[in-house]
């Protein structure tokens, strides 16, 4: 359970990258905003600000547990968001044309990918971030308090349905994950965005009828629950106002900052190539998602 909720959160929220950014407002270079998790203890507050190196009366937020449970609480048990917010962050904003850089310390569940590529889809270019916990924990309250601390860092409301999609399609990828296969979860996915562009998609029926045909060739057979939600969550997606200039933008950048965690060996060949995949769907599904 474990292997396969780690392998489909990289690939959902690699697909944030396909949900609408959001415009960010001039933020200064230097920068920092500081955010940690509600049931920290007192002494696990002062543990870590420290070993961020957080400058003195730098801006704090406080990121709950209650705040995990509504971005997570419709799609995914209360037993796995779990009881307590945790994890930390450090966002440094930096100069133009730097990217997103990420880092993090004690975080299980989600990668410093995952990170970058989540932080993309709220619009953000140039910030280093460091994210840790006082102990290993998953990282939910993380990336709950990232999101937060960049609408406060750039004076933005991202909105409410995009950070609900987000969360909705991460969840529902890692389920198909358990019944499918996660190889097989993956690829459907992919080729449902991929032909979406492609074709007339005006109606409910015209976009069940596509995701049944891609998942016969693919060998896969969907129960009505699955089927239904696929359904729902790309016409949920559809009414959404996504940039892609500046998501394709930052995915170069994300590129180049991946560094050391491209060169090695286990993580070079599928990084790159889902980068270019995205690259390639983009301008192909333009269309369907402006209508």
């Amino acid at each position: 359970m474990k292997k396969i909720l780690q392998k489909s959160t990289i690939f959902a929220m690699m697909l944030l990258l396909l949900v609408p950014g959001v415009a960010q407002a001039d933020a200064v270079p230097g920068d920092v905003i500081v955010t940690l998790g509600a049931d920290l203890t007192p002494a696990q507050r002062e543990d870590l600000l420290e070993e961020m190196g957080a400058p003195d009366g730098v801006e704090i937020l406080e990121v709950t547990n209650e705040e995990e449970h509504i971005y997570l609480g419709n799609y995914i048990s209360s037993r796995n968001i779990g009881t307590r917010a945790l994890s930390s962050s450090m966002i440094t904003m930096t100069e133009a044309g730097q990217g997103i850089n990420v880092e993090s310390n004690h975080i299980t569940w989600v990668s410093d990918k995952m990170y970058a590529n989540a932080l993309v889809t709220a619009g953000v270019e140039d910030a280093d971030i460091y994210v840790t916990a006082p102990f290993d924990v998953s990282g939910t309250a993380g990336l709950t308090g990232l999101i937060k601390a960049y609408e406060v860092a750039a004076d933005i409301d991202i909105p409410e349905e995009q950070k609900q999609v987000a969360n909705e399609e991460m969840v529902k990828t890692a389920e198909l994950a358990e019944s499918v296969g996660v190889e097989e979860a993956t690829e459907l996915i992919n080729r449902i965005k991929e032909e979406i562009g492609d074709q007339n998609i005006e109606t409910e029926d015209d976009l069940r009828a596509l995701i049944e045909r891609i998942a016969d060739e693919l060998g896969i057979t969907l129960t009505d629950e699955e089927l239904n939600g696929l359904v729902s969550l790309f016409m949920r997606m559809k009414d959404l106002d996504i940039n892609w200039d500046q998501v394709q933008e930052q995915i170069s950048k994300v590129r180049d900052n991946l560094g050391e965690f491209l060169d090695r060996e286990e993580t070079q060949s599928f990084i790159s190539s889902f980068l270019d995949f995205i690259n390639q769907i983009i301008d192909s599904i333009k269309n369907f998602f402006r209508s």
